[in-house]
Protein backbone atom coordinates (compact mmCIF):
# COMPACT_ATOMS: atom_id res chain seq x y z
CA UNK A 1 0.00 0.00 0.00
CA UNK A 2 1.09 3.66 -0.96
CA UNK A 3 2.31 6.14 1.70
CA UNK A 4 -0.37 8.45 -0.03
CA UNK A 5 -3.52 5.89 0.12
CA UNK A 6 -2.37 4.53 3.57
CA UNK A 7 -2.58 8.12 4.86
CA UNK A 8 -5.92 9.01 2.95
CA UNK A 9 -7.07 5.85 4.78
CA UNK A 10 -6.41 7.10 8.28
CA UNK A 11 -8.18 10.45 7.29
CA UNK A 12 -11.12 8.47 6.50
CA UNK A 13 -11.15 6.79 9.87
CA UNK A 14 -10.79 9.81 12.10
CA UNK A 15 -13.63 11.83 10.20
CA UNK A 16 -15.71 8.79 10.10
CA UNK A 17 -15.01 8.60 14.18
CA UNK A 18 -15.89 12.05 14.51
CA UNK A 19 -19.71 12.38 13.71
CA UNK A 20 -22.23 9.71 15.17
CA UNK A 21 -23.75 11.19 11.86
CA UNK A 22 -23.97 8.80 8.86
CA UNK A 23 -21.92 11.19 6.43
CA UNK A 24 -22.84 10.85 2.61
CA UNK A 25 -20.21 10.11 0.02
CA UNK A 26 -20.09 13.35 -1.57
CA UNK A 27 -19.30 15.01 2.08
CA UNK A 28 -16.31 12.51 2.81
CA UNK A 29 -14.95 13.60 -1.07
CA UNK A 30 -15.27 17.83 -0.06
CA UNK A 31 -14.14 17.22 3.38
CA UNK A 32 -11.42 13.77 3.80
CA UNK A 33 -8.12 14.76 2.19
CA UNK A 34 -6.58 12.41 -1.00
CA UNK A 35 -9.59 12.09 -2.84
CA UNK A 36 -10.44 13.30 -6.56
CA UNK A 37 -12.29 16.71 -6.21
CA UNK A 38 -15.27 17.07 -8.00
CA UNK A 39 -14.57 19.17 -11.13
CA UNK A 40 -17.68 18.31 -13.29
CA UNK A 41 -16.37 15.97 -15.15
CA UNK A 42 -17.32 12.21 -15.27
CA UNK A 43 -13.54 11.23 -15.23
CA UNK A 44 -13.33 12.71 -11.92
CA UNK A 45 -16.43 11.21 -9.98
CA UNK A 46 -15.78 7.72 -11.70
CA UNK A 47 -12.19 8.17 -10.27
CA UNK A 48 -14.13 8.97 -6.87
CA UNK A 49 -16.54 6.34 -6.29
CA UNK A 50 -13.46 3.51 -8.01
CA UNK A 51 -11.28 5.48 -4.16
CA UNK A 52 -13.91 5.41 -2.41
CA UNK A 53 -15.08 1.69 -3.01
CA UNK A 54 -12.18 0.41 -2.81
CA UNK A 55 -11.34 2.51 0.49
CA UNK A 56 -13.92 0.76 2.05
CA UNK A 57 -13.43 -2.57 1.11
CA UNK A 58 -9.96 -1.73 2.96
CA UNK A 59 -10.74 -1.04 6.29
CA UNK A 60 -13.01 -3.42 6.50
CA UNK A 61 -10.59 -6.22 5.36
CA UNK A 62 -8.72 -4.42 8.05
CA UNK A 63 -11.52 -4.97 10.77
CA UNK A 64 -12.40 -1.22 10.98
CA UNK A 65 -16.20 -1.41 11.80
CA UNK A 66 -17.66 1.12 8.95
CA UNK A 67 -21.46 0.86 9.00
CA UNK A 68 -24.04 1.99 6.46
CA UNK A 69 -27.15 3.75 6.82
CA UNK A 70 -29.16 6.86 7.16
CA UNK A 71 -29.46 9.87 10.03
CA UNK A 72 -33.13 10.13 9.36
CA UNK A 73 -36.07 8.94 7.31
CA UNK A 74 -35.72 12.51 4.88
CA UNK A 75 -31.82 11.42 3.62
CA UNK A 76 -31.82 10.44 0.05
CA UNK A 77 -28.07 8.50 0.14
CA UNK A 78 -26.93 6.70 1.90
CA UNK A 79 -24.07 7.48 4.53
CA UNK A 80 -21.01 6.03 6.55
CA UNK A 81 -20.36 6.41 9.75
CA UNK A 82 -17.69 4.31 12.24
CA UNK A 83 -19.13 3.27 16.02
CA UNK A 84 -16.45 4.42 18.00
CA UNK A 85 -18.14 1.66 21.12
CA UNK A 86 -16.85 -1.17 18.78
CA UNK A 87 -13.65 0.54 17.43
CA UNK A 88 -12.07 1.71 20.46
CA UNK A 89 -9.19 -0.66 22.00
CA UNK A 90 -10.20 -2.79 25.46
CA UNK A 91 -8.59 -1.85 28.70
CA UNK A 92 -4.51 -1.83 28.28
CA UNK A 93 -2.60 -2.71 30.89
CA UNK A 94 1.45 -1.77 31.14
CA UNK A 95 4.42 -2.87 33.09
CA UNK A 96 6.12 0.15 34.76
CA UNK A 97 9.50 -0.58 31.83
CA UNK A 98 7.03 -0.76 29.03
CA UNK A 99 5.53 2.73 30.16
CA UNK A 100 8.66 3.70 30.25
CA UNK A 101 9.34 2.13 26.86
CA UNK A 102 6.53 4.57 25.75
CA UNK A 103 7.69 7.54 27.23
CA UNK A 104 11.07 7.15 25.59
CA UNK A 105 9.49 6.76 21.81
CA UNK A 106 7.37 9.57 22.65
CA UNK A 107 10.49 11.59 23.17
CA UNK A 108 12.12 10.16 19.93
CA UNK A 109 9.28 11.30 17.48
CA UNK A 110 9.02 14.32 19.11
CA UNK A 111 12.59 15.68 18.07
CA UNK A 112 12.20 13.92 14.41
CA UNK A 113 9.44 16.45 14.23
CA UNK A 114 6.64 13.98 14.34
CA UNK A 115 5.21 15.26 17.81
CA UNK A 116 1.74 15.57 16.53
CA UNK A 117 1.12 11.66 15.73
CA UNK A 118 3.34 11.33 19.00
CA UNK A 119 1.26 13.42 21.21
CA UNK A 120 -1.95 11.53 20.15
CA UNK A 121 -0.82 8.27 20.84
CA UNK A 122 0.45 9.27 24.42
CA UNK A 123 -3.72 10.84 24.50
CA UNK A 124 -4.93 7.80 23.98
CA UNK A 125 -2.77 5.71 26.22
CA UNK A 126 -3.84 7.96 28.95
CA UNK A 127 -7.51 7.99 28.19
CA UNK A 128 -7.29 4.22 28.51
CA UNK A 129 -5.59 4.56 32.01
CA UNK A 130 -2.01 3.86 31.43
CA UNK A 131 0.28 6.14 33.24
CA UNK A 132 2.87 6.86 30.81
CA UNK A 133 5.89 9.35 31.81
CA UNK A 134 7.23 11.18 28.67
CA UNK A 135 10.32 12.60 30.95
CA UNK A 136 10.84 9.12 32.00
CA UNK A 137 12.16 7.74 35.41
CA UNK A 138 15.68 9.47 34.52
CA UNK A 139 16.74 12.83 32.91
CA UNK A 140 18.88 10.86 30.28
CA UNK A 141 17.84 11.33 26.55
CA UNK A 142 18.27 8.33 24.60
CA UNK A 143 21.00 8.28 21.87
CA UNK A 144 18.72 8.13 19.12
CA UNK A 145 18.01 11.59 17.85
CA UNK A 146 15.68 12.40 14.78
CA UNK A 147 16.40 16.08 14.64
CA UNK A 148 18.79 15.59 11.83
CA UNK A 149 18.25 18.49 9.66
CA UNK A 150 17.55 16.77 6.14
CA UNK A 151 15.38 14.48 7.78
CA UNK A 152 11.77 16.06 7.16
CA UNK A 153 12.98 16.32 3.18
CA UNK A 154 14.41 12.92 2.81
CA UNK A 155 11.32 10.85 4.78
CA UNK A 156 8.67 13.39 3.07
CA UNK A 157 10.81 12.53 -0.80
CA UNK A 158 9.98 8.84 0.28
CA UNK A 159 6.57 8.70 0.99
CA UNK A 160 5.86 10.57 -2.12
CA UNK A 161 8.41 8.69 -4.63
CA UNK A 162 10.00 12.24 -6.14
CA UNK A 163 13.55 12.48 -6.78
CA UNK A 164 15.82 13.82 -4.27
CA UNK A 165 19.04 15.66 -4.54
CA UNK A 166 21.43 16.49 -2.00
CA UNK A 167 25.19 17.46 -1.01
CA UNK A 168 26.56 13.68 0.81
CA UNK A 169 30.29 14.11 2.58
CA UNK A 170 31.71 10.93 2.93
CA UNK A 171 33.95 10.19 6.04
CA UNK A 172 37.21 10.16 3.58
CA UNK A 173 35.67 13.15 1.82
CA UNK A 174 36.99 16.73 2.58
CA UNK A 175 34.51 17.96 -0.02
CA UNK A 176 30.52 16.79 -0.32
CA UNK A 177 29.49 15.59 -3.38
CA UNK A 178 26.01 16.17 -5.22
CA UNK A 179 23.67 13.32 -5.36
CA UNK A 180 20.46 12.33 -7.41
CA UNK A 181 18.51 9.99 -5.30
CA UNK A 182 15.65 8.03 -5.70
CA UNK A 183 14.41 7.78 -2.02
CA UNK A 184 13.31 4.36 -1.00
CA UNK A 185 12.72 4.71 2.70
CA UNK A 186 14.66 6.24 6.11
CA UNK A 187 15.34 3.79 8.71
CA UNK A 188 17.06 4.18 12.57
CA UNK A 189 19.64 1.56 12.64
CA UNK A 190 22.10 1.14 16.45
CA UNK A 191 21.03 4.80 16.90
CA UNK A 192 21.63 6.14 13.47
CA UNK A 193 19.47 7.41 10.75
CA UNK A 194 19.93 6.39 7.41
CA UNK A 195 18.33 6.76 3.57
CA UNK A 196 18.44 4.20 1.26
CA UNK A 197 17.65 4.53 -2.20
CA UNK A 198 18.68 4.06 -5.88
CA UNK A 199 21.44 6.81 -6.50
CA UNK A 200 20.90 7.69 -10.17
CA UNK A 201 24.61 8.61 -11.34
CA UNK A 202 25.97 5.41 -10.10
CA UNK A 203 22.96 3.27 -10.68
CA UNK A 204 22.96 1.16 -7.65
CA UNK A 205 21.61 0.95 -3.97
CA UNK A 206 23.05 3.16 -2.01
CA UNK A 207 23.02 3.95 2.11
CA UNK A 208 23.61 7.59 3.15
CA UNK A 209 23.54 8.39 6.99
CA UNK A 210 21.55 11.45 7.52
CA UNK A 211 23.92 13.07 9.90
CA UNK A 212 26.59 13.46 6.31
CA UNK A 213 23.89 15.29 4.31
CA UNK A 214 25.05 18.74 3.91
CA UNK A 215 23.28 21.81 2.96
CA UNK A 216 19.53 21.63 1.94
CA UNK A 217 18.13 18.69 0.67
CA UNK A 218 15.68 19.06 -2.37
CA UNK A 219 13.01 16.88 -3.57
CA UNK A 220 11.93 17.57 -7.30
CA UNK A 221 9.71 15.95 -10.28
CA UNK A 222 6.47 14.68 -9.93
CA UNK A 223 4.96 11.96 -7.50
CA UNK A 224 5.52 8.08 -7.84
CA UNK A 225 8.36 8.83 -9.97
CA UNK A 226 10.11 5.52 -9.41
CA UNK A 227 9.02 2.19 -7.58
CA UNK A 228 11.12 0.27 -4.86
CA UNK A 229 11.73 -2.92 -4.70
CA UNK A 230 9.11 -5.33 -3.32
CA UNK A 231 10.63 -7.29 -0.86
CA UNK A 232 12.62 -4.12 0.54
CA UNK A 233 14.45 -4.34 3.94
CA UNK A 234 15.25 -1.18 4.66
CA UNK A 235 17.20 -2.32 8.24
CA UNK A 236 18.51 -5.28 6.25
CA UNK A 237 20.33 -2.86 3.06
CA UNK A 238 21.37 -0.64 5.88
CA UNK A 239 23.24 -3.79 7.92
CA UNK A 240 25.14 -4.93 4.73
CA UNK A 241 26.92 -2.05 4.04
CA UNK A 242 27.22 -0.42 7.49
CA UNK A 243 28.02 -3.16 9.50
CA UNK A 244 29.76 -3.23 12.96
CA UNK A 245 31.42 -5.32 15.14
CA UNK A 246 29.28 -7.05 17.75
CA UNK A 247 30.28 -6.55 21.47
CA UNK A 248 28.50 -9.37 24.00
CA UNK A 249 27.50 -7.42 27.56
CA UNK A 250 26.73 -9.56 30.53
CA UNK A 251 24.11 -8.16 32.55
CA UNK A 252 23.51 -8.75 36.77
CA UNK A 253 19.29 -7.72 36.95
CA UNK A 254 17.19 -7.53 40.06
CA UNK A 255 14.50 -9.88 39.57
CA UNK A 256 11.19 -8.70 38.15
CA UNK A 257 12.90 -5.56 36.87
CA UNK A 258 14.30 -4.23 33.22
CA UNK A 259 11.64 -6.24 31.09
CA UNK A 260 12.88 -3.94 27.86
CA UNK A 261 15.89 -5.84 28.37
CA UNK A 262 14.89 -8.99 29.36
CA UNK A 263 13.53 -9.53 25.73
CA UNK A 264 16.22 -9.10 23.75
CA UNK A 265 18.76 -10.88 26.17
CA UNK A 266 19.77 -14.81 26.79
CA UNK A 267 18.85 -16.06 30.19
CA UNK A 268 22.06 -17.17 32.15
CA UNK A 269 20.94 -18.06 34.96
CA UNK A 270 21.09 -16.93 38.52
CA UNK A 271 23.77 -15.22 40.11
CA UNK A 272 24.85 -15.78 43.54
CA UNK A 273 23.12 -12.80 45.30
CA UNK A 274 19.77 -14.08 43.41
CA UNK A 275 20.12 -11.63 40.64
CA UNK A 276 19.40 -12.37 37.30
CA UNK A 277 22.75 -12.90 34.69
CA UNK A 278 21.76 -12.19 30.98
CA UNK A 279 23.72 -11.97 27.85
CA UNK A 280 22.99 -9.31 24.85
CA UNK A 281 25.07 -8.67 21.88
CA UNK A 282 24.70 -4.95 20.65
CA UNK A 283 26.94 -3.08 18.37
CA UNK A 284 26.31 -0.28 19.47
CA UNK A 285 27.50 0.07 22.83
CA UNK A 286 27.37 3.45 24.25
CA UNK A 287 23.53 3.21 23.17
CA UNK A 288 22.98 0.18 25.01
CA UNK A 289 24.82 1.88 28.24
CA UNK A 290 22.31 4.84 28.09
CA UNK A 291 19.57 2.41 28.23
CA UNK A 292 21.17 0.54 31.08
CA UNK A 293 21.95 3.89 33.20
CA UNK A 294 18.21 4.36 32.67
CA UNK A 295 17.44 1.50 35.24
CA UNK A 296 19.92 2.99 37.86
CA UNK A 297 20.70 0.07 40.17
CA UNK A 298 18.61 -2.53 38.96
CA UNK A 299 20.82 -3.31 36.41
CA UNK A 300 24.43 -3.87 36.56
CA UNK A 301 27.20 -4.68 34.42
CA UNK A 302 29.67 -7.29 34.84
CA UNK A 303 31.40 -7.24 31.36
CA UNK A 304 33.00 -5.76 29.25
CA UNK A 305 34.39 -3.31 31.26
CA UNK A 306 34.30 -0.65 28.41
CA UNK A 307 30.61 -0.89 28.83
CA UNK A 308 30.71 -1.22 32.89
CA UNK A 309 32.72 2.35 32.52
CA UNK A 310 30.28 3.96 30.28
CA UNK A 311 27.71 3.25 32.71
CA UNK A 312 29.00 4.72 35.37
CA UNK A 313 30.49 7.85 33.46
CA UNK A 314 26.42 8.18 33.18
CA UNK A 315 25.34 7.90 36.15
CA UNK A 316 27.86 10.11 37.96
CA UNK A 317 27.19 12.55 35.60
CA UNK A 318 23.21 12.71 36.69
CA UNK A 319 24.45 12.00 40.41
CA UNK A 320 26.35 15.38 39.93
CA UNK A 321 23.91 17.60 37.79
CA UNK A 322 21.00 16.48 40.48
Amino acid sequence: MSAKRAERLVNLVFALLGTRQFVTAERIRSTVPGYEQADGTERADEAFKRMFERDKTDLRELGVPLETGRTSMFDTDDGYRIARSAYELPEITLTGDEAAAVGLALRLWQSAQLGGAAQGALVKLRAAGVDVDGAGALPLQPRLDGGEPAFDACYTAARDRRLLTFTYTRPDEDTGVRRRVHPWGVVSWHGRWYLVGHDLDRDGTRVFRLSRVTGTARAAGPSDAFTPPDDLDLAAVVARQVGRPEHVAVLLVRPGTAVGLRRRAADLGPAPDGDDRLELRTTELWALADEIAAHGPDVLVESPPELRSAVVERLTRLAASA
